[in-house]
């Protein structure tokens, strides 16, 4: 009698490869579509044979999209509109215990998960334990059991304050078949957590791999303002008001000062459902208080997407920006950018792009500092624009050594039975090398690793 064969491998006996994408997708926040948009451009030039499926923060807008099934990350989701009070606690609770089950249960049908970058091991902005941290150790506790790779791309991390939080982000990190880190700061606030990062690679953000759009050098006159509804980190809850008024007080005086200056000022957000408010406070306060301004001086520049967010700002020959996210589209599209920073991410950033001088804390920026640096920032735009343009390149081609290697190790059959005809015809060559955090490995060396010490076998 043959043997019986158990779940797993039936699962994965088919010619397609199952690949479920898990995040806070779906939603008005600009930067996670964007990666998400990246993953998918990858899946579907590279693994067109991947079956592609979601689950999500929106999945009814990534079916839409995407024309693929999505569900929701949680099972409470459906109640959260309708029910309050002690009733909604009630259902809250109850639904992590569903959830355990739901994330499992998903998991399990695929071959691969793969998270798509966004700051999914930090805290720098407000989220409680029991939301993000506690779905991120679900997923990747999941993966470990049913034998799925799980795989966090490019993603954000930072030090970890509250206890709970902490707990849930280490052991979703370590749990994971594959990690990457989009900066220097994220690997090692891994490290600093106990996560073993020796095999671990840092590689550029995920947005810097979906295309420009064609752009001129844009107009010197045109300040493109991006805002935030911003209420201090995730540490600072206590103060989150305050920050906020005083934020908003600041954001303003700067517009002021812009439109007295003779500039034409666009103003965006980066998350629609958020930002879309305070856009309209300052430019309102702005037409209140200067009410012989044309007004086609100051503009509201809405965008449903990170490519039409670059289309906004190309004609901006500068950019200030909060959001991390809107600060990367200024520098991909190599425009002179001050940062008004909340995390390190940030910063890291803006150094990694040669702008490290104009940067300010969004907790305590002082308006004429900021002046004076975007005065510096005007003068040195040349110079700037140059040095962007470079490290853009090499972002680039680190993206493109990301894709290789995750072919390499989440997909071995295929890209093995891809790469024969051409092993055939000439000879052997290396295989690309990623960029790796401090040093990065052949993409067939971290197979052999990978299937030796990760989560599960490779098959």
């Amino acid at each position: 009698m043959t043997a019986r064969a158990s779940p797993g491998r039936h699962r994965r006996s088919a010619t397609a490869t199952r690949v479920g994408l898990f995040g806070v997708i779906g939603t008005e926040n600009l930067g996670n579509e964007g990666m998400l948009e990246a993953v998918v451009t990858y899946l579907k030039a590279e693994h067109p044979e991947a079956i592609l499926d979601f689950m999500c923060t929106g999945p009814e807008n990534v079916a839409a999209r995407y024309g693929a099934p999505a569900i929701a990350m949680n099972w409470y989701q459906r109640y959260e509109q309708r029910i309050s009070g002690l009733p909604a606690i009630v259902l809250r609770t109850l639904g992590k215990g569903v959830d355990a089950f739901r994330v499992a249960s998903w998991v399990r049908k695929h071959d691969v998960v793969i998270v798509p970058g966004a700051g999914v091991l930090e805290a720098t902005l407000p989220v409680g334990p029991w939301w993000y941290p506690y779905a991120m150790f679900l997923l990747t506790g999941s993966g470990r059991l049913f034998r799925t790779k799980v795989a966090l791309v490019s993603v954000g991390a930072s030090v970890l304050s509250q206890r709970l939080t902490r707990v849930f982000f280490t052991r979703a990190a370590r749990l994971a078949f594959y990690r990457s880190y989009r900066d220097t700061g994220s690997y090692d606030a891994m490290r600093q957590a106990g996560v073993d990062v020796t095999r671990d690679h840092v590689y550029p953000d995920l947005a810097f791999a979906l295309p420009v759009p064609p752009v001129g050098p844009g107009d010197p006159l045109t300040v493109g303002v991006g805002v935030m509804d911003y209420h201090g980190t995730n540490d600072d809850r206590l103060d989150a008001d305050h920050i906020h008024v005083a934020y908003i007080a600041k954001m303003k005086r700067f517009v002021r000062w812009l439109a007295d200056s003779g500039y034409r000022i666009k103003l965006f957000g980066g998350d629609n459902l958020w930002d879309e408010s305070l856009v309209q406070e300052i430019l309102a306060d702005l037409r209140a208080r200067r009410p012989e301004l044309e007004p086609m001086c100051v503009v509201a520049a809405p965008a449903s997407s990170l490519q039409e967010l670059m289309r906004e700002m190309a004609s901006a020959g500068t950019v200030i920006a909060i959001r991390y996210h809107n600060v990367l589209c200024a520098l991909k599209l190599c425009r002179p950018t001050l940062s008004i920073s909340y995390a390190r991410k940030h910063d890291l950033l803006m150094a990694d792009m040669g702008l490290s001088e104009f940067c300010q804390f969004a907790n305590t920026f002082d308006v004429d500092r900021l002046i004076e640096q975007f005065a510096e920032l005007t003068s040195r735009s040349a110079e700037l624009t140059r040095t962007m343009a470079e490290r853009n390149a090499e972002k680039s081609r680190r993206l493109a050594d990301q894709f290789a290697e995750l072919s390499a190790v989440l997909f071995p059959a295929t890209t093995l039975a891809a790469a024969e005809p051409a092993r055939r015809s000439r000879p052997l060559s290396p295989r690309p090398r990623g960029t790796g955090a401090p040093i990065s490995q052949p993409a067939d060396r971290r197979l052999a690793e990978l299937d030796a010490t990760g989560p599960q076998r490779l098959r």
